[in-house]
């Protein structure tokens, strides 16, 4: 079991409970996925650049990125229905604490001129969307085979009901948000 998922059980429900009044233990909120997504809009042009995005994503998230296509034309970005341009992966299970557990412990400390995530990143419905700039955060990304730097899409998807519930669930995980 991961650092983080043994901190989730040991130490958050409790802080949790106390802190909200939680009558059923279905109530308290836990994080049920992570998805990353990054587009690469070059893919129209070239598709090597969506396999150095696959690539990548592969190594930061260890399982294999589904290819997302477009769903409609548009003359303007030469884009045509069906074109690939980008990719995503949703992490469930343990695969979702190790990666959550390298992102807190490792990758935030390696972000340039970082002062916490803003707080209008969540929806209403209790997940949070982060924008990363550059994979070269990720240690698993080596920066001499980089040919672009990319940014990804970081969505944490919690049984949350509110974003105050959502955003203490976070803050506990030891996610870094702006005061």
């Amino acid at each position: 079991m991961s650092v983080t998922k043994e901190k989730y059980i040991n130490e958050l429900i409790p802080a949790l409970v106390k802190r909200f009044g939680y009558k059923n233990v279905m109530q308290i909120p836990k994080i049920e996925k992570i998805v990353l997504n990054e587009g690469v809009g070059d893919a129209t042009q070239n598709q090597h650049f969506l396999d150095l995005a696959v690539d990548e994503m592969t190594a930061i998230t260890g399982q294999k990125p589904v290819i997302t296509r477009a769903r409609k034309s548009i003359s303007n970005f030469k884009l045509r229905k069906g074109m690939p341009i980008g990719c995503k992966v949703t992490l469930r299970g343990n695969r979702m604490y190790e990666f959550l557990d390298r992102f807190l412990n490792i990758t935030i400390a390696r972000i340039r001129d970082f002062r916490g995530f803003p707080d209008g990143c969540f929806d209403g419905r209790g997940s949070c969307t982060i924008g990363i700039r550059e994979q070269l955060i990720f240690p698993e990304i080596i920066y001499d085979k980089v040919e672009r730097v990319r940014g990804m899409n970081i969505t944490f998807v919690t049984t949350a009901r509110t974003d105050e519930e959502a955003q203490a669930l976070l803050e506990m995980l030891g996610l870094p948000f702006r005061k």
